[in-house]
């Protein structure tokens, strides 16, 4: 085999061999920007939903401290009519005490009851 023919072979090979590198730098380059893209979605994809979950707990502690609220005036509400109901039987027990009309046991004198 002529010594030129050798070389260009060798020549030849020498460029597949550089091609096949390169190609495969580029293909690896190629997955590498792919992963970063994907990486990138993945994060904001968190971010957004780290955020959505904060403004839910946010939400949900305020509708409890709402409920908390409503619950403490329906109690006040509650303690403020007991303490009328127990006013009004007072008052009318004292009415019934000054009542010239009543006597002692409720009755009244021409013998009806006048009891609440």
């Amino acid at each position: 085999m002529e010594p030129w023919v050798v070389a260009l072979i060798v020549i030849v090979l020498l460029i597949a061999v550089v091609a096949a590198v390169l190609a495969s730098k580029k293909s690896s380059a190629k997955k590498l920007e792919s992963r970063r893209i994907e990486a990138a979605e993945h994060r904001e994809q968190a971010t957004h939903a780290g955020l959505e979950a904060e403004q839910k707990a946010a939400q949900a502690q305020e509708r409890a401290a709402r409920a908390k609220q409503e619950q403490l005036v329906a109690e006040k509400e509650q303690l403020e009519a007991r303490s009328m109901q127990a006013k009004a039987t007072e008052l009318g027990g004292r009415a019934d005490e000054l009542d010239p009309d009543r006597d002692n046991d409720g009755l009244r004198d021409d013998g009806g009851t006048n009891r609440r």
